[in-house]
């Protein structure tokens, strides 16, 4: 929230007729118990008032709520050597956004908390609910009626469509988004008029018109802000690529954040990324030619995935790529909305209008179709096979580079297995041990050895056989076990 924008929200609050329930004002410092049960509270109001955010303000006096200013700083403030705002975050849940402004209105200081409605379950603070009532702050349990509201409150806004940043003019945008980008990606002649783009950026959603300017969407920003810190809602939201020397984290080589919008800088992203990955010099006939490691095709994709699918909910970093020495980790805020092992044939987006305008930029593939040409391209370049990790708050792929079948573990062998199954499936085709062997390079007279594969993935409940009935063993073909 920019100056002018933070001192037009305190005019609104002073010209409320008194505290209300997603309103609490005070002039010093309260115990962080007082304030974690205010940010309950407020919550909760805000959600049964359809306000987007509660505000605890302090600097204006509760009861004839005149300016007076205030001497606590929140953001120096400690708890047991814990800086405040974390510790109050620590014990908020379920997680919301809050967001701590100080600034010099009218030559007083204010410090206010802006705070995010509930959705769908109370906010509650260190395992209790609380609730405005006027001007006091209650037990939630003690209305259940109110505490029934919130849980059957509707869908939130979407992220995506959200205000990122309120702006003055038609200028203003343009020089905060890249807008010939749009144009670009789409192969389109740049309009000659600078309505023409403004029209077309607003039916795109990428902006709003409003009474005195415009608001920038949060989608607009994500995709071609020049300069994402100039957007609070989305400068954490960045991709951030980190190599490291070696195949643990102890020592670092490069570590950056992109500060352009994902549409806009996703090539440049992609070069950067090539760029740290090591290749190898095959020779030929007559040339040299250099071949990476892995499948730049794959990687595109995955971290395509990593943007559209993260959970924008999730505090703190945005998308992140590490490089080791032996691995690629792709990872993304937010757990998935299905299981990993159903990532090839089912697809669920949490940010469709985010993914719906990169699959026009032809930044990702259709609905559906990423993950099983990142597999066809890890067999093809013989790595072992992609490893999905459910984490407490993020979602990790990683790619391994070479590994010779020999040094493939029990469940490099059983991973490998399942998703050669669900490539053929999807493919409209089956797996053998025949095609099995292929995937892993194996000798014809290895067979036994592939056999072996197929019995553990099979006693691990991931596949199963197509025709269980069948009394032939040599011809037997194995498809997921969802399928």
């Amino acid at each position: 929230m920019t100056e002018p924008e933070l001192h037009k929200l305190i005019e609104r609050l002073l010209k409320l007729p008194k505290e209300c329930e997603w309103a609490e004002f005070k002039l010093n410092y309260q115990s962080p118990d007082d304030i974690g049960e205010y940010i309950s509270a407020l919550s909760n109001g805000a959600c049964l008032q359809n306000e987007a955010f509660g505000y605890l303000v302090f600097g204006i006096e509760d009861k004839t709520l005149k300016l007076i200013g205030t001497k606590f700083r929140p953001k120096a403030e400690k708890v047991n050597k814990e800086e405040l705002e974390h510790w109050l975050l620590q014990r908020v849940s379920p997680r919301i956004e809050v967001i701590i402004y100080e600034t010099v209105y009218n030559d007083k200081l204010i410090s206010l908390f802006q705070i995010q409605a509930a959705h769908g379950q109370p906010t509650c603070f260190s395992h209790k609910d609380y609730i405005r009532v006027g001007s006091i702050t209650r037990p939630l349990k003690e209305f259940p009626e109110k505490e029934k509201k919130i849980w059957t409150k509707g869908p939130k806004q979407l992220f995506e469509k959200a205000a990122a940043l309120h702006v003055d003019s038609a200028e203003d945008v343009i020089k905060l988004l890249d807008t010939q980008c749009y144009f670009d990606l789409l192969k389109i002649p740049y309009p000659t008029n600078r309505n023409s783009v403004i029209e077309k950026f607003e039916s795109e959603k990428f902006i709003k018109t409003t009474p005195n300017g415009y608001l920038i969407t949060n989608l607009g920003a994500l995709l071609f802000a020049k300069n994402t810190p100039e957007f609070d809602t989305i400068k954490r939201k960045s991709v951030r690529v980190i190599q490291y020397s070696g195949k643990n984290k102890l020592k670092t080589l490069k570590d950056q954040e992109g500060i352009y919008g994902y549409a806009l800088g996703f090539e440049r992203l992609m070069k950067f990324i090539n760029d740290l990955l090591p290749s190898n010099e095959v020779i030929g006939q007559a040339f040299r030619d250099t071949v990476t490691m892995y499948p730049e095709i794959a990687i595109r994709e995955l971290v395509a995935n990593a943007i559209i699918h993260q959970d924008f909910s999730e505090r703190g970093t945005g998308p992140m790529v590490e490089i080791y020495s032996d691995r690629i980790e792709i990872s993304n805020p937010g757990l998935p909305l299905i299981t990993p092992n159903r990532f090839i044939d089912e697809y669920q987006s949490r940010n469709e209008d985010l993914a719906g305008i990169m699959r026009r930029f032809r930044i990702c593939e259709e609905k559906g179709s990423g993950i099983d040409k990142v597999i066809s391209f890890i067999e093809m370049f013989q790595l072992p096979a992609i490893d999905i990790q459910v984490q407490e708050k993020h979602t990790k792929v990683i790619i391994y580079s070479y590994l010779k079948f020999s040094d493939m573990d029990k469940k490099d062998r059983i991973r490998a297995c399942y998703q050669h199954a669900c490539l053929k499936y999807v493919m409209n085709e089956k797996m053998s041990n025949q095609s099995l062997r292929e995937r892993f390079k194996i000798a014809d007279e290895n067979a036994a050895m592939v056999s072996r594969i197929i019995k553990d993935t099979f006693e691990a409940g991931l596949i199963k056989e197509e025709d269980p009935d069948s009394k032939s063993r040599k011809y037997v073909r194995y498809i997921p076990n969802w399928a």
